[in-house]
């Protein structure tokens, strides 16, 4: 896996001297900071968030006093991501770039650099209790990765699944936006005051939708191991998932993949849940194998990603209600 990694990180290096190239020949080509919108109203303040989830945290706390440029598109995976001519620009022209953090954007450091941006970068993930490792990690395949992973620490980037963890993430926020845009500070303390509230909503929901299934029944396969902080709040037991990894760059060995499906069957698992950026070809022969459904389409879970713009999906909140929702009808069934 460490090979994969380090050859998609030079594919990325070369991508992003090329991407620097390209803009060097735009020339007066990139917008200038703080544009006014179509709508009018004066400057706003420029801000860059990497992915769909922390560019949806800016807007709601942001509000009408920012404009968002938002990097990796809905159903993107960050983990293998490679920036474009427009996303270099758009950084160069920003006054606030917001990323999500725990190493999720390992091309965010190499594109600010050759985008020349001299501004604020605001890592939403400070203050957040980390997960060390993935569950693979922690469990029975942790020997077979033998000196892959020797003297390497890795913490699970995603974070925003335990509402509580979301609260801490927009606070940062709004404290990188507010030491940006200090006149408008009052505006975002009370969009973030409001949007808290939803979070703290968010969390009591679906510790009250699970409460209706029996702990027994709270067993979880997924397309990578997404979902650890999500199963820590809600007390789910982690069988496996399709791709061992934290990230999406890893593949299932053959005995993986057999032990996986003895383990689906040893322990009564209902369902096997794909993922909205990521295939379900494996997804469904591991399921087929194991005797047990696959939730897949317009069902898959929103694990790196959130839904198109414009959709009940399309936010953090809704992506989230959408998963919970998902999770506990297929597990009640």
């Amino acid at each position: 896996m460490r090979s994969l990694k380090n050859h998609h990180r030079l594919v990325r290096t070369a991508a992003i001297a090329a991407v620097t190239t390209a803009i060097a020949a735009c020339g007066s080509g990139t917008p200038e900071p703080g544009a006014s919108s179509a709508t009018g109203g004066g400057p706003k303040l420029a801000v860059v968030a990497t992915t769909p989830e922390v560019a949806d945290f800016v807007r709601n706390v942001g509000g009408s006093d920012v404009e968002v440029t938002q990097i990796i598109k809905p159903n993107v995976d960050p983990h293998d991501y490679e920036p474009t001519p427009a996303d270099l620009q758009a950084i160069a022209s920003a006054k606030l770039v917001v990323k999500s953090g725990v190493g999720l954007e390992e091309w965010l450091d190499r594109t600010i650099e050759s985008a020349g941006f001299t501004g604020t970068v605001v890592d939403s993930s400070q203050g957040v209790t980390l997960r060390e490792g993935g569950h693979e990690e922690e469990g029975e395949h942790a020997g077979e990765k033998g000196e892959e992973h020797a003297g390497e620490e890795e913490h699970d980037p995603h974070i925003w699944h335990d509402p509580r963890n979301a609260k801490i993430m927009v606070t940062n926020i709004q404290k990188g936006l507010a030491a940006a845009e200090p006149a408008k500070a009052g505006a975002f303390a009370k969009n973030l005051a409001t949007y808290s509230a939803e979070l703290d909503k968010l969390d009591s929901d679906n510790t009250a939708a699970w409460a209706k299934i029996a702990k027994a029944d709270r067993k979880l396969v997924t397309n990578h191991d997404a979902f650890g902080y999500y199963i820590a709040r809600y007390e789910l037991e982690f069988v496996g998932s399709v791709i061992p990894s934290l990230d999406t760059s890893a593949e299932l060995s053959a005995k993986q993949l057999t032990d996986l499906v003895a383990k689906i069957k040893a322990t009564g698992t209902k369902a096997i849940f794909a993922e909205s950026s990521l295939p379900p070809k494996t997804a469904e022969a591991i399921a087929q194998q194991a005797g047990v459904k696959v939730v897949a389409g317009q069902d898959a879970l929103f694990g790196d990603s959130l839904g198109a713009p414009g959709s009940p999906e399309g936010t953090y909140l809704g992506a989230e209600r959408h998963n919970t929702q998902v999770i506990v009808d297929a597990l009640a069934g």
